[in-house]
C-alpha cells in the first residue's frame, strides 16, 4: 500500500464512473480480511465519488439524471 497503488485505485473508481458503472461495482471487497483489499475498496470508491462530484458541479442537471 502506497502513493502509487493508491493513485492507480483513483484512477480506476473515476474511469469506472465515466464508463457508466455503479458504486457498488468496485471489484474490492471492503469487508475482507485482507487490508489489500480494504485498501483498494477505500480508494476506488473515493475515486468514484470525487468524479461523480466534479460531474455534478460541472453540470448540476447530472445529478437528477445519474438516480435513474
Amino acid at each position: 500500500m502506497n502513493r502509487q497503488r493508491y493513485l492507480v485505485l483513483l484512477t480506476e473508481g473515476k474511469a469506472a464512473f465515466a464508463a457508466g458503472d455503479p458504486s457498488d461495482a468496485c471489484p474490492y471487497d471492503q469487508y475482507s480480511a485482507d487490508q489489500e483489499q480494504q485498501f483498494g475498496a477505500r480508494y476506488w470508491t473515493h475515486g468514484w465519488v470525487a468524479a461523480r462530484t466534479a460531474t455534478e458541479a460541472k453540470d448540476p442537471q447530472a445529478e437528477a439524471s445519474a438516480g435513474q
